[in-house]
Parts: C-alpha cells; structure tokens; sequence
C-alpha cells in the first residue's frame, strides 16, 4: 500500500484558510484533518479524539521529553501540539493527513516529514486581507493592526512552501489545492509499488 499524503495548509490570519480546509474536506472524503492534543478544557460541542486529545499539563510536558509530537506550541497559554503517532499511522494505512497550521508549525512539520506538502493560501492584495479581517467583527482594533502587522512577517515564509493558492474566491482555491494532491499522488516516488506491479 502507498503512504498517503501529508498536506499542510497555512497562510496569515484572514486569507480564508479555515474556510477552504472545510469545503477541501467537504469535498474529499479520503483526506482526514489533523487532530491535535491540548491542554485546554474541552469547549461545549467537542469531542474526545474528534476535535482534539484533551490532556493535562503534565501529560504534555511528558510527551514533550518523549518526542511523540511533529510538532507543538504555547497559544494564548495553553499548549497545543499534533501527536506523531496519530499522523503516521495514518500515512502508513494510506490515509492522506490535511493539515491546517501556522507558517512556524509548517516549518517544524517539514523538517521532521520532508515528505509534507506545503501549501501556502495567499490574499489577492493585503489590503483585502485587512478588509476580511476587519469584515469578521470578532477582534479589537490592536488585534486587527497585530494580525495585520504578523501577515507581512508570515509572507516571508512563502519561499519555504512548494505551492501558493491565492484565495481569490473559496471554490476557484480548493480545486487548486485539489489539482496539486492529485499531482502530488501521480509522482512516481509516491508510486513504487503499483510500478513493481506494473514491471512484475
């Protein structure tokens, strides 16, 4: 069996990330999003092993030694962090793995798994960028102009990823990011059992 994808998605506060990522699920019912272990107290509606491992400090910080997560990160003080076996698993049972992620976590995701696809969701202009931030109404005029501030240092990792979609219009960017998981799997490296099959 051939190992599946592991596709990350990320790009600044506002370019419409989330929203893409659902309907790319929405749409593809063999990729799986990453579910993520957090020290957070579950929300009203999440699930254990659905929308994320809910674990305590100390179970953390022992993963944490132990080397169990592709990667993790202190947010608004609490600790979020993607357990390695969970994703491999996957990939080894064929499963491709989506990813939805910060610019830093990306780049911890392909150092440890060289084989991730990057996938970088660029604004149409940075002035629109501010107008959807602005446009969602949940954050204070400081956390507009941070996130704004933070999308120009963040667009400076472009050069790390292999691809970037611009968000132009949602539908016109997930069949992009379809396009490019399509062409991702027909490579011949990600091919070398159905090509012994075929010279056998």
């Amino acid at each position: 069996m051939e190992e599946g994808l592991l596709v990350v998605v990320s790009g600044p506060s506002g370019c419409g990330k989330g929203t893409i990522c659902k309907e790319l699920l929405r749409r593809n019912k063999d990729i799986i999003i990453s579910i993520s272990a957090t020290t957070r107290k579950p929300r009203n509606g999440e699930v254990e092993g659905v929308n994320y491992f809910f674990i305590d400090k100390e179970q953390f910080d022992a993963m944490v030694q132990n080397d169990e997560f592709i990667e993790y990160a202190n947010v608004h003080g609490n600790f979020y962090g993607t357990p390695k076996k969970f994703v491999l698993d996957k990939l080894k049972n064929g499963e491709s793995i989506l990813f939805e992620i910060d610019v830093q976590g990306a780049i911890q995701i392909k150092k440890m798994y060289p084989k991730a696809v990057l996938i970088f969701i660029a604004p149409p202009s940075m002035e629109e960028l501010k107008n959807r931030i602005v446009g969602r109404g949940t954050e204070s005029k400081s956390d507009i102009e941070k996130r704004y501030e933070n999308a120009f240092k963040e667009l400076e990792y472009i050069k790390e990823y292999e691809y970037m979609v611009i968000n132009d219009e949602v539908m016109n960017a997930v069949e992009k990011i379809e396009s490019i998981i399509m062409a991702e799997k027909c490579k011949t490296i990600r091919q070398k059992e159905l090509i012994k099959k075929i010279l056998s």
